[in-house]
C-alpha cells in the first residue's frame, strides 16, 4: 500500500489530474477534500453543487469530505479538515497548482500547520502540455464557469478537446484557464465507473462571470 493521501478536490481538470498523477505514483487516496461556500451550498471558486461532487466521488470510489466555510474561516477550517484527514490516517495533502508561487505557498503553509506533506503532481508542468495530457488521458470536463472579461458565453458548457483549445486560444486566454479565464467540471474519465452527467441547467451571470448552474 502507498502513502495515504488527501486530495484538495475542485471538481475542475487540474484537480482530477493531480489525483490521476497522485494514483500513478502509487499514492492511496483515502478522501477528496472540497471547501463549500456555507452562504451558496456550492464549491469555493468552481461553483460546483454538493449534489454534483456526491456523484464524482461515487463515480471514483474515493470518500468526499465538503468543508463549509465561509470567507473569513476558511484558513482555519481548512486546516481543521486536515488536522481530521491526518487523525484517518493521511500523511499528506496533494494540490493541483501548476506554477503560481503564492497558491502553492498557500497549501505549504497549510500542511505544516498540521504536520502533513504538501505534495504537487503537476508543478512547474507546461500548462498546455498539461491541459492537452488531461484531454489524451480520456477524460471529459465541460467548462462550468467563464469570466466574461476574457471569454465569451459562447464557451460555457462546451467539453473540453483540442479543437476548444484552439478556440480558447485565439482569444487570448490562458488554455490551461490559469489566470481564472475559466474554470470546468470534470465528469468522466479513465477512473469514472461511470458518467456524472449535468441536467438541468441554467445559466447564471454573476458581475463579469458566467456560470452553468443545476438547479
Amino acid at each position: 500500500m502507498g502513502i495515504k493521501v488527501v486530495v484538495s478536490f475542485s471538481g475542475g481538470k487540474d484537480s482530477m489530474l493531480s489525483l490521476h498523477k497522485a494514483i500513478s505514483l502509487g499514492y492511496e487516496p483515502i478522501a477528496l477534500m472540497t471547501t463549500i461556500n456555507k452562504n451558496k451550498g456550492d464549491s469555493w471558486f468552481h461553483d460546483i453543487s454538493s449534489d454534483l461532487l456526491k456523484q464524482v466521488s461515487l463515480a471514483i470510489n474515493i470518500p468526499l469530505l465538503l468543508v463549509e466555510c465561509d470567507g473569513e474561516n476558511y484558513e482555519n477550517t481548512f486546516e481543521i479538515a486536515l488536522k481530521n484527514m491526518k487523525n484517518l490516517g493521511a500523511e499528506a495533502c496533494i494540490f493541483g497548482d501548476i506554477d503560481i508561487a503564492h497558491h502553492r505557498e498557500w497549501g505549504e503553509i497549510r500542511c505544516q500547520n498540521t504536520n502533513l506533506e504538501a505534495i504537487f503532481p503537476l508543478w512547474q508542468g507546461n500548462r498546455e502540455a498539461l491541459v492537452k495530457e488531461f484531454i489524451e488521458l480520456g477524460y471529459k470536463a465541460i467548462i462550468k464557469k467563464v469570466n466574461l472579461n476574457n471569454m465569451s458565453a459562447d464557451f460555457l458548457g462546451k467539453t473540453l478537446t483540442h479543437e476548444l483549445l484552439k478556440e480558447i486560444e485565439k482569444t487570448g486566454s490562458d488554455v490551461c484557464g490559469e489566470n481564472g479565464e475559466y474554470h470546468t467540471f470534470v465528469y468522466d474519465g479513465p477512473i469514472f465507473s461511470k458518467e456524472v452527467l449535468l441536467q438541468n441547467t441554467k445559466n447564471i451571470i454573476n458581475e463579469n462571470t458566467l456560470l452553468l448552474s443545476t438547479y
